[in-house]
């Protein structure tokens, strides 16, 4: 399969794995939703599991794939600040997850890049 097949894959199973361990083990993701959003944390939870669930979804099918990993890029942009209110809670944390929770927010960048070249390099883009 060559790479700019096997990328979309992926970026679909990375998708996926987080959607479903945001139903699996919700209590780590409600603890990083920013206090700012209505409702309660476990509904933010559950709705962006199933974001990313669909999102991969899309990701696996060449038809929806530009419109689902643009979509997957606004995503990640989304979810940075629960990533920097991670990294806030758990600036006191042991070293190794101190070292996790901040090494999560530069991550995002190339998560969006890797997402806008899925989408740059996915048929039917105009």
């Amino acid at each position: 399969m060559p790479r700019s097949e096997r990328s979309p894959l992926l970026l679909a199973g990375l998708l996926a794995t987080a959607g479903v361990a945001h139903f699996a083990v919700p209590r780590p993701f409600d603890a990083i939703v920013p206090r700012s959003l209505p409702g309660a944390p476990r509904t933010w939870t559950y709705a962006s599991g199933a974001a990313e669930l669909a999102l991969a979804a899309g990701l696996a099918v060449p038809r929806p794939r530009r419109k689902a990993a643009l979509a997957a890029a606004a995503l990640f942009v989304g979810v940075f600040p629960a990533n920097v209110k991670m990294a806030a809670d758990w600036r006191h944390r042991p070293v190794p997850q101190k070292a996790a929770a901040f090494g999560r927010l530069p991550l995002q960048i190339p998560l969006v890049l890797w997402a806008r070249g899925v989408a740059k390099n996915a048929q039917g883009r105009p």
